[in-house]
């Protein structure tokens, strides 16, 4: 694909890369399915480029390349390596299945990179050729990425990213690796390579910003103006530190102010919003309340001028619609009285289409949910379809009784039944507190040298029947995990969302078995 070609200069490619850069968040395992799921609905509203993962960290992440490729319809399938042919093998082994697939291969080029592989600029230079040429004889679309380029000399960086060009790669990448760039220097770094790098008019640039400056979005929408025509981001802005940047924000910004950026993506922006409740799901990390575009108040008005306006003129305070993301303008109150047919619909308005097995299911969980609230918002609803995956997820142990004591008076306790690997186990134990008897309950239970890094309880809606969320973040031998769950009795919320993320330690404790000790990447 031509860099220059008239018919596709005003083209953003949006690469999605929420399934390995966001997945490096500490604590944000994903399963399997859940992985497939997220996969799918990312190739459903139109993202052009999947990075699935990176096939030769671990046999989980090679197997959910490879299941993705085999899935995909229309959306290119990616897959990372680093700068040597066993990665790079192993990441064709996975891709090669997909209709559209690409090898996404790196290494690191700054002068604190270099140091890690222990090469001078010279070798560096003839690995990237060597590697490059490896890539493009097995696939004939393969990008190259420079990691840390904005700290890399411009010489140099001038230099590697026309050897990338030479041996074949068709997207070259500049990554923001840690997050160092600004706006201005985000657009002329982009803009001199199309313009000094012989070739660089016959491929696509691509930006991949972090935000630890808080700018990842301004400095790829830069990047757009300088030439780029692929930007690198994530659901919700999911990543490592402060995160990368987000989907949402960058898609709706050039829909938005397409005014001043002349620029389109492929993306169905209706279905944002079901992408970041999924990916907030299961990766256990919350949307800020206040976060851009998908965040709870992004189209709330308290000040009662704002209020005034917005009743009159919506566009008054609002400079996108809340249907543009896949937001209902509605919030019907749904109650013990309401019917199945009624619970598929107000689901499909929030973006949850159910098979008629996981609808019978859910509207199990939903009549015992009525059952203990008068009133059941959307808000519930979403809560309630979190725990549903969640629980799905949670094959090793499960919550089958929980009762506790508590008070004014001293001990406090709580009484436990897990089923674990199928089968039963019960115990009493006491704590400080009724949450805290019930976690010493599940370690009695299930002994585990995991501590808890974070422990968070918001209310879902008003009122003192309120659904509570809970958020537990649990680290053990330097794997990290965050497990969420919501229910009316908040005791119980604590139970299961220390139970996930127990279940979710168990996932990573086995996707980072010996083999797969990779530095970080961009």
């Amino acid at each position: 694909m031509a860099q220059n070609t008239n018919t596709e200069q005003d083209r953003v490619l949006i690469f999605d890369t929420t399934l390995r850069d966001g997945e490096q968040s500490p604590g944000a395992t994903m399963t399997h399915n859940e992985k497939l799921e997220i996969a799918t609905l990312l190739d459903e509203m139109g993202v052009d480029i999947i990075e699935a993962g990176f096939p030769i960290a671990s046999i989980g992440d090679f197997e959910a390349v490879r299941d993705i490729a085999k899935l995909s319809k229309t959306a290119v399938i990616c897959g990372l390596a680093r700068a040597n042919p066993t990665d790079i093998d192993r990441c064709w082994e996975a891709v090669k299945h997909a209709k559209r697939p690409r090898i996404h291969t790196f290494i690191g080029t700054s002068p604190l990179h270099r140091t890690i592989p222990n090469l001078t600029r010279d070798e560096m230079a003839d690995r990237i050729h060597e590697t490059v040429s490896h890539a493009r004889n097995l696939c004939d679309n393969v990008q190259w990425s420079p990691m840390d380029a904005t700290r890399t000399e411009w010489d140099y960086l001038k230099r590697v990213v026309e050897i990338a060009i030479r041996a074949g790669a068709t997207t070259i990448n500049i990554p923001d690796t840690v997050g160092y760039t600004a706006p201005v220097e985000s657009a002329d770094l982009i803009r001199r390579l199309i313009a000094e790098v012989p070739g660089a008019d016959e491929i696509v640039f691509a930006t991949h910003c972090h935000n630890d400056l808080g700018m990842a979005t301004a400095n790829a929408l830069a990047a757009v103006e300088g030439g780029a025509r692929q930007i690198e981001c994530t659901i919700n802005g999911l990543g490592e530190r402060a995160g990368n940047t987000a989907l949402e924000e960058v898609v709706m910004a050039l829909r938005v102010r397409n005014d001043i950026m002349p620029y389109r993506t492929g993306v169905d922006t209706t279905k944002i919003m079901q992408a970041s409740r999924m990916v907030s799901t299961v990766s256990g990390f919350p949307v800020q309340y206040n976060k851009a575009i998908v965040g709870k108040n992004a189209f709330a008005h308290e000040s009662g001028i704002h209020q005034d306006g917005v009743l009159k003129n919506a566009e008054t305070f609002e400079i996108m619609k809340p249907e543009d993301i896949g937001l209902s303008d509605t919030n019907l109150v749904m109650g013990k009285h309401s019917g199945r047919a009624a619970l598929r619909a107000k689901l499909s308005e929030l973006g949850y289409e159910l098979g008629d097995n996981q609808l019978k299911d859910v509207f199990v969980r939903f009549k015992e949910l009525a059952d203990r609230k008068k009133e059941v918002y959307d808000e519930d609803l979403i809560a309630l379809m979190a725990d549903s995956s969640t629980t799905a997820a949670n094959e090793r142990i499960q919550l089958k009784f929980l009762r506790v004591i508590c008070g004014t008076e001293a001990p406090q306790s709580a009484d436990l039944t897990l089923v674990i690997d199928g089968k039963d186990q019960q115990v009493t134990a006491q704590g400080d507190g009724p949450v805290d008897a019930t976690f010493n309950a599940v370690q009695a239970l299930y002994p585990h040298g995991a501590r808890l890094e974070l422990y968070q309880v918001h209310a879902v809606t008003g009122g003192t029947d309120a659904q509570a969320t809970v958020s537990v973040r649990m680290e053990e031998d330097g794997h990290i995990a965050t497990g969420q769950s919501s229910d009316t009795d908040t005791v119980v919320a604590s139970a299961k969302a220390y139970i996930n993320a127990l279940n979710r330690l168990i996932v990573r404790r086995e996707k980072t078995k010996p083999g797969a000790d990779l530095q970080s990447v961009s």
